[in-house]
């Protein structure tokens, strides 16, 4: 029952943000504005806050770490190699290969985390989300940048690194650590203002996320949406969930990090494949199906562990 009622209320407001756009209540000026105010403002308040209260010696696992990072790693070459078996359009396999292993961690990931898990839950799956987000970017680049087939790029891709550095959501999770393991005081009236972005950033991600929800570039490109996908949203789960149960690892300690891996595409995916020269259109199809389909596979991960 938990399960149900974590999931379903995330995926009703989800589909409110697809039905707000078609009614033409979120106009796409609208929603490029309350991206940026999320993305830059209330999902990193919400994280700070979350970690910078938390005891990091009993939150933070690193065999959790370690594995979700490895999980992540093993399906990206899994997908580079199904990429070229499967001879996907040169300028589609960066897309694909990302797609199959960038996860929206921000808007999804630690949603679920914070309504199945509560504040506990959340801190865990935030620092496993501060690694996951270093890693997954600068994997994305390499994808991006080796397939774009532009070798006057070389530029582009340390500029990419480098923001990915300077992510919000990162630099939030490393300022929460620090604030934790220094037992830095928060002043009164800085802890209510974060209480309160907190209380906007996943409502306000939810929506966003629907209203970015698009089918149109689906297709001409059905299947390998379907199986970047699948990639996605059952081949990295299983990988994570088997090797969390092979080092004895109690549900405990590693749902944080399956809710991670369980995350559909990231919406990151689109930006960069426009950025760095991957097909833009794969990752809104990619996009939209992994996020549909989640809604199943998040209650199916969940209902094992």
């Amino acid at each position: 029952m938990n399960i149900i009622s974590t999931i379903v209320p995330i995926f009703i407001i989800i589909f409110l943000g697809l039905f707000s756009r078609q009614k033409g209540f979120f106009s796409p000026d609208f929603i490029n504005q309350a991206n940026r105010l999320v993305y830059y403002i209330a999902i990193p308040a919400m994280i700070f806050s979350a970690i910078s209260k938390a005891a990091l010696k009993t939150q933070m696992n690193l065999s959790v770490i370690i594995i979700t990072l490895v999980t992540i790693l093993s399906i990206t070459i899994a997908a580079w190699g199904i990429s070229h078996f499967l001879n996907i359009q040169r300028s589609s396999k960066g897309s694909f290969i990302q797609s199959s292993f960038h996860g929206n961690l921000g808007y999804i990931g630690l949603a679920v985390a914070f309504y199945y898990l509560g504040d506990s839950g959340l801190v865990k799956a935030a620092i496993i989300a501060g690694f996951v987000m270093i890693l997954q970017n600068i994997l994305a680049v390499v994808a991006l940048q080796y397939h774009s087939g532009d070798a006057q790029d070389g530029p582009k891709m340390f500029d990419t690194i480098k923001k990915t550095m300077g992510n919000p959501v990162i630099l939030s999770a490393i300022a929460g650590i620090l604030f934790s393991l220094f037992s830095v005081p928060m002043p009164v009236i800085i802890d209510r203002s974060l209480d309160i972005l907190r209380g906007l950033a996943l409502p306000m991600a939810l929506l966003i996320i629907g209203a970015s929800l698009s089918f149109e570039k689906l297709k001409s490109r059905f299947f390998s949406v379907l199986l970047s996908s699948s990639l996605k949203l059952v081949f990295m789960p299983a990988i994570g969930f088997i090797f969390y149960n092979l080092f004895s690892l109690s549900p405990e300690n590693y749902l944080p990090g399956l809710i991670i891996l369980s995350a559909p595409t990231a919406t990151l995916t689109y930006i960069m494949g426009k950025e760095i020269g991957g097909d833009p259109d794969f990752a809104v199809a990619a996009i939209s199906i992994s996020t549909i389909f989640s809604s199943v596979t998040y209650g199916v991960w969940l209902s094992l562990s």
